[in-house]
C-alpha cells in the first residue's frame, strides 16, 4: 500500500484530521509497520467473519475487527493469519484478542489486537462486514487509509491523503 514514514509524521501532517486510536493494541506478527485500505468486520466471539474475509485476495487492504473489545475469545489464529498471508493481507487490527501468538510473531503480517488467550471463538456465521466500526475510540469506514507503526494507529480517508499528495 502506501508507504509513509511514521504515525508520528503523518500526524504532524494531517493534525486536524486525523483519526488516532487510543493506544491499547500490541504488536503480534512480524511486521509492525503497515497500511492499506480498511475492510470492516463487526463481531463478537464469533470469527466466521473474519475467517471468511482473510480466505479472499487482500493485497493493499488492512481488516479492522471490531470484536467489542471482548478477552474471551481469539478472533483470530495461527491458521488464519496464515491465510491472510497466503492472499496478501498488509494487516490486521482486532479489537479484541488473537491466539497462537508465538507463531503469529514468525508470520509477515502486520496483526495489531489487545490480548492473546488460547481460546477460541465458535463459528455460526455471525458478524457483518464492510459497515463502518468504532473502536479505541475512533470510527473507521470502510475505505479508510489504515496506517499502524509502532507508535500506533491512524486514519485518513483516502481524499483526506490524496488531497495532500
Amino acid at each position: 500500500m502506501t508507504d509513509f514514514d511514521s504515525t508520528c509524521d503523518l500526524y504532524d501532517r494531517f493534525e486536524r484530521t486525523a483519526r488516532v486510536a487510543d493506544p491499547v493494541f500490541r504488536d503480534f506478527g512480524r511486521r509492525c509497520k503497515f497500511s492499506g485500505v480498511a475492510v470492516t468486520v463487526k463481531c463478537f466471539e464469533d470469527n466466521s467473519r473474519v475467517k471468511e474475509t482473510l480466505g479472499t485476495p487482500g493485497r493493499g487492504k488492512v481488516l479492522v475487527v471490531d470484536g467489542g473489545g471482548g478477552l474471551r475469545a481469539a478472533l483470530m489464529g495461527d491458521l488464519i493469519a496464515k491465510d491472510a498471508v497466503k492472499n496478501g493481507w498488509e494487516g490486521v487490527v482486532i479489537h479484541g484478542c488473537v491466539r497462537d501468538a508465538a507463531v503469529l510473531a514468525t508470520l509477515d503480517l502486520g496483526i495489531k489486537a489487545l490480548a492473546a488467550t488460547p481460546r477460541k471463538t465458535v463459528r455460526n456465521g455471525e458478524g457483518q462486514r464492510d459497515l463502518p466500526v468504532t473502536l479505541a475510540g475512533i470510527r473507521i469506514d470502510p475505505g479508510d487509509l489504515v496506517f499502524a507503526d509502532e507508535d500506533g494507529v491512524l486514519v485518513l480517508t483516502a481524499e483526506e491523503f490524496g488531497a495532500a499528495a
